[in-house]
């Protein structure tokens, strides 16, 4: 039974065994393979365009540089690597720039003086910091970002973790063992490589219970990805915690057996702040315009020449050709204001797989600034591949800039904005009357800028140096209108204790504008029927016949021909002030009109108003281009106005929910009751307001119409 015990011990003991040497096996084909993966992954997190690092080996030679302190110095990465640090940079003090002593505190990282030398002779002084053996017998400098010329780094912290990321490279196994702990880890945790190796990676976790925010545990990263990232709160030794960006990538033999993971930590808790600064100042993404039109795209590998697709090459101005020697990459299209928000694309893209779509400009063949919004994503295929996709936003900042590229409009139609077929035949019909003294009879609904049209008639006329007089029918009281139009004798009257010279006489000479001629009483329309025909009138109260020399031209909201069949106005001075008719078309029919009448009032207002508007969202101009404005031309000039009143910065912030309203409500009434009530509303308004009238027309009772009138809520204020 003895022996039976014994045998069994030792072959437990020999299994251990086995399972340790197999163990240790696995761990140095992991630290062997993932050294390689581990500088991959490096490059992966850290060499975005933003970053000015380089790496170089002990004996000081340059073995990688990003794009961003490339570009800084002016010489292509290929120049760089190979190549001694002295080559580019020096200690201020003419030392040789060698790391200092391996310390484990990142605090504790002095920031060097150096001196940058250019590929065009400038030198600059600089600052910056080297991480000693991130991995074995390899070195990080970093110099900050604020080399950029960028108002978005203006509010960075000083703190050197600012800008001064350490990384913390090292491997663990299948079950989350760690393998190999390098010396970055240590300086950020705070373990030697002795202490951590054999642990387990949760020791770098805080309790999960009192830390609800952490991610999950690094070990139970995907091993399907081929990138995974999370943040969370990460513990050091000492027991406390930091805000962390964790990158793992899973490492597979040959065939296709799970090894372990490379893993690359970084401290954000200074990072996250400039990151949420940064995500703010990005800010909302201003609506594209409608119409489709096709996206710029670029792949992007870690070595090798950036691949743009035709429509991007065309939008640029470049050729295949341009990128083939790989001297051209990529963030050498982009302006150095913009890099920080390339990096925080970089980072979104490690964490989430793709970035938040982001607006920024590329720089074309010839130099020029194009304003693309771009979305970049990481592909999750071997060899490792970015993919951006660029939307050119010319267009759609045309059509938000308040500097229009209409035609200026020719003298005499100053005031006439538009470009639209209606305008242009209104415009040509104006063109052939101006010249003559023939009666004009501007026809057309209100707001629809009648009086402009008799305005620049005048301009272009034989008279406009003579006087332009104009008269609102409706705004006069009935008994006083042919006061107005005719003037009086004194003592005419009761009250008339001087004599009054009437509209009539005024324009002698030039050019007299009636507006709202169908308000005037049938009683006054023979007068001024006489007045047209004789070219001559006498004053109320008098008998001396005054000759005048007159153009007259008259407007109306009103169908004349319909109130004439009701007997409401004269046929004969009908026919006499139709002489030549023209139609103001309403808003709704000339749409295309609308974004540059935004535009013109836009400016107008906001230089009375001291206003410094530069734009109009195009989410703005379609919602304005969209509704049908009853109100037509007056309607849109209130609008503007009081947007631009309402506005305080560059951009026009319109009241869109007044109008967005009033469409929900208009929509949500039947189609049979706002027909019915739009067909009352103007059988009302031809009939001047008379409800006995209007009922008649109607062939209803004046209460029947009453009624009527209270259901569909219509009052006096709405005729």
């Amino acid at each position: 039974m003895t022996g039976a015990v014994a045998r069994s011990r030792q072959r437990e003991i020999d299994i251990e065994s086995e399972s340790t040497m197999a163990s240790e096996a696995d761990s140095a084909r992991l630290r062997s393979h993932g050294a390689r993966e581990l500088v991959a992954l490096f490059h992966v997190v850290a060499f975005h365009s933003a970053a000015n690092i380089l790496v170089f080996s002990a004996d000081g030679v340059c073995t990688d540089a990003s794009i961003g302190l490339c570009r800084l110095l002016g010489v292509s990465p290929k120049r760089m690597i190979g190549e001694p640090l002295s080559e580019f940079l020096e200690e201020k003090s003419g030392a040789p720039l060698l790391p200092g002593p391996d310390q484990r505190d990142l605090a504790s990282i002095p920031v060097r003086e150096i001196v940058l030398r250019c590929s065009n002779g400038l030198k600059m002084a600089a600052q910056c910091a080297i991480h000693p053996n991130v991995w074995p017998e390899h070195h990080l400098l970093v110099l900050p970002e604020s080399f950029l010329p960028a108002p978005l780094t203006s509010c960075e912290p000083d703190a050197l973790s600012a800008w001064s990321l350490d990384y913390a490279l090292f491997l663990t196994s299948p079950d989350g063992r760690i393998v190999s702990w390098y010396s970055g880890a240590e300086r950020l945790f705070g373990y030697a490589a002795e202490e951590a190796v054999g642990k387990h990676d949760t020791c770098l976790l805080p309790d999960l219970e009192s830390s609800p925010d952490s991610c999950a545990q690094d070990s139970q990263c995907d091993p399907t990805n081929v990138l995974s990232c999370c943040e969370g709160l990460r513990k050091r030794k000492d027991g406390s915690h930091f805000w962390a960006n964790v990158v793992s990538k899973p490492l597979r033999n040959d065939g296709g057996t799970l090894m372990g993971f490379a893993r690359v930590a970084r401290n954000f808790d200074k990072r996250q702040e400039r990151m949420e600064w940064l995500r703010r100042q990005r800010g909302r993404i201003r609506p594209l315009p409608a119409e489709p039109h096709s996206a710029g795209l670029v792949s992007i590998t870690a070595a090798g020449p950036p691949e743009l697709n035709p429509v991007l090459l065309e939008m640029l101005g470049y050729t295949p050709e341009d990128f083939l020697s790989g001297d051209l990459q990529w963030p050498d299209l982009t302006p150095p204001s913009f890099a920080p928000l390339d990096a925080l694309a970089h980072e979104e893209e490690l964490l989430f797989g793709a970035s938040a779509p982001y607006e920024k400009e590329l720089i074309a063949k010839d130099g020029t600034h194009i304003p693309v919004l771009v979305i970049s994503g990481l592909l999750r295929l071997a060899p490792l591949r970015w993919i951006c996709f660029a939307q050119d936003l010319r267009e759609r900042n045309r059509v938000e800039s308040l500097e229009s590229t209409e035609p200026t409009p020719s003298t005499g139609f100053e005031e006439m904005v538009g470009a639209s077929a209606s305008l242009k035949r209104v415009v040509r019909q104006i063109e052939v009357v101006a010249p003559t003294d023939a009666t004009v009879l501007i026809l057309g609904e209100t707001g629809t800028g009648k009086e402009l049209v008799a305005r620049a008639i005048h301009r272009l006329s034989p008279r406009r140096l003579r006087p332009f007089i104009s008269l609102n029918c409706a705004a006069i009281p009935t008994g006083l209108l042919e006061s107005e139009l005719f003037g009086y004798e004194r003592g005419a009257f009761t009250g008339a204790l001087t004599q009054k010279v009437g509209r009539f006489e005024m324009a002698n000479g030039g050019t007299l504008f009636l507006d709202e001629v169908g308000d005037i009483p049938l009683d006054l329309q023979p007068k001024l029927l006489r007045a047209l025909q004789e070219k001559s009138f006498e004053r109320l109260g008098g008998s001396k016949t005054i000759p005048i020399n007159v153009r007259l031209i008259a407007a109306t909201n009103r169908d004349l021909s319909q109130m004439m069949e009701d007997k409401l106005f004269r046929s004969d001075l009908f026919y006499r002030l139709k002489v030549f008719p023209i139609t103001t078309p309403p808003l709704r029919d000339r749409p295309e009109d609308i974004p540059v009448l935004a535009r013109h009032f836009t400016k107008l207002y906001s230089e009375r108003f001291g206003r410094g508007i530069q734009r109009i969202p195009a989410e703005t101009m379609r919602a304005m281009v969209a509704w049908p404005w009853p109100g037509n031309i007056r309607e849109l000039e209130n609008f503007i106005e009081r947007s631009v009143i309402l506005s305080t910065g560059t951009v026009l912030h319109a009241p869109l929910q007044e109008i967005k309203k009033e469409a929900a409500e208009r929509q949500g009434s039947s189609s049979l009751e706002r027909v019915e009530r739009d067909h009352v509303l103007k059988v009302l308004r031809e009939s001047g307001g008379v409800v006995t009238l209007a009922a008649t027309r109607l062939g209803l009772h004046r209460t029947t119409l009453n009624a009527l009138m209270r259901r569909l809520n219509i009052s006096r204020k709405d005729i």
